[in-house]
């Protein structure tokens, strides 16, 4: 049903629909990010119950690449024939993740921040976005920079499954024994099942809120790169916020503080190498 749904968005020109039309698509844009962020987080949150594994560690990995997939296809799409939208769609997402993702979180609801995720995400974060702005100056991306991106994306990945195999099974259990009575726990395999239809929504959902967007603001008069380097930032940076709005409704500020910080990560990284 999903890949019906992509096919038809894809042969869809949204340069010919009726503004109105336009209009409803944002409103099914914005409802399918929010039911997805709500069983994508439902599935992951499952499944750190289930293999009594940190919340946070699941936001920075699972959560955190699947909420950047529309980052992910937006600027390798936009990559080939404008590199400006790309780069600004990195960047301004990433903004929008810090900037408005995590105020309206924390807004919400207090979010716990754990001593280790600023002592080493976060300063793994700063270090590769200074990196990022070095490699910049010179105005252009080489291949072999973007090597090097993705190889620290892998050493990345590696590094947080041997941190997660540092803590004891005990340690796992006291930081989802205030979960457990929060979340309707799934089995493994459905919660595996929601964690791929809920980043499937996610895709959908801010493909076509992206290109309604962006077809409305050029309608209006603004640039294109003016459009993608705004409403695209912030069009696909509405997985986050939504996967994090249900993480925090669900009891686990954890998960959205390293969905955040992941995703921050795997944008520069994964998708700015790619």
């Amino acid at each position: 049903i999903f890949n019906i749904m992509f096919l038809a968005l894809i042969q869809l020109s949204f340069s010919e629909l009726h503004i109105f039309v336009l209009l409803l698509f944002l409103l099914i844009g914005l409802g399918a990010l929010i039911y997805g962020g709500n069983i994508l987080t439902s599935g992951a949150s499952s499944i750190s119950v289930n293999m009594s594994i940190d919340p946070m560690i699941v936001g920075l990995t699972i959560v955190s690449i699947a909420t950047s997939m529309p980052e992910m296809a937006t600027s390798m799409v936009a990559a080939k024939d404008n590199p400006e939208i790309a780069i600004g769609n990195i960047l301004g997402s990433n903004i929008a993740n810090i900037g408005l993702i995590l105020g309206l979180t924390a807004f919400i609801a207090p979010l716990k921040i754990m001593r280790r995720i600023v002592e080493r995400e976060v300063p793994f974060l700063i270090a590769v976005s200074t990196l990022f702005f070095l490699c910049a100056l010179g105005g252009r991306f080489s291949r072999l920079e973007g090597m090097l991106l993705i190889f620290l994306t892998i050493f990345y990945l590696i590094y947080i499954v041997k941190t997660a195999k540092m803590y004891t099974k005990l340690e796992s259990d006291l930081i989802l024994e205030d979960k457990i009575n929060l979340l309707k726990v799934r089995s493994t395999k459905f919660a595996i099942l929601l964690i791929s239809a809920g980043a499937a929504l996610l895709a959908l959902g801010a493909d076509v809120l992206v290109g309604a967007s962006v077809e409305i603001a050029l309608r209006m008069g603004a640039s294109e790169l003016l459009a993608g380097l705004t409403i695209v930032a912030l069009g696909t940076s509405l997985p986050e916020l939504a996967a994090s709005i249900a993480a925090v409704r669900a009891g686990c500020g954890d998960m959205c503080t390293g969905n955040i910080i992941g995703s921050c990560l795997f944008n520069i990284l994964l998708i700015g190498g790619g």
